[in-house]
């Protein structure tokens, strides 16, 4: 987790991945690089707390599931999350990774599951921007929806840039 009060993005997950847990860096994985490559923003940029906050919806590993890992402790959330968001005044644009981030910032509006919620992605604009989570287990969903990096990514990489300052030189 990083969170300093001048960031103005916001990136909501899951839990970390019993590797993240391990190293205690946020996204220190095979989905970490993904997420920063749909970005377009290098470490330095991703792992400033001044320009991203990083919140999970859980603290800790929650442990291995029959399809992966199972869902972060409901407890973190309940007791830590609206104390933390308090103290991001200039937060502009939320990603929220994955069912768990959806479920709790979009409430009802994510109940048609990830794929659906992502495809209506304009509708949370310009506060929240759902996002599938950029794990290599995903590589299906990916495939299966080309609209994701078509249309979804150039408008999350132009959105980030300009809240980042790293806008790419030809956009």
């Amino acid at each position: 987790m990083q969170a300093g009060k001048g960031a103005r993005l916001l990136i909501v997950g899951q839990a970390p991945g019993a590797r993240v847990h391990a190293s205690g860096i946020p996204w220190d994985d095979p989905s970490g690089d993904r997420l920063r490559d749909w970005l377009q923003v290098e470490k330095e940029v991703f792992y400033d707390p001044q320009r991203i906050a990083i919140i999970p919806m859980g603290y800790c590993y929650p442990g291995k599931g029959v399809s992966g890992d199972l869902p972060p402790r409901r407890e973190c959330a309940e007791l830590w999350l609206d104390q933390l968001l308090s103290g991001l005044p200039n937060i502009e644009l939320t990603l929220l990774i994955g069912q768990y981030a959806q479920r709790h910032f979009l409430g009802k509006d994510s109940s048609a599951g990830v794929g659906a919620t992502v495809a209506a992605y304009a509708r949370f604009a310009p506060r929240y921007l759902p996002l599938p989570h950029p794990s290599p287990r995903n590589v299906g969903w990916f495939k299966r929806n080309p609209w994701f990096e078509d249309a979804l990514l150039p408008s999350l990489r132009y959105r980030a840039g300009r809240l980042l300052d790293v806008s790419s030189e030809d956009s």
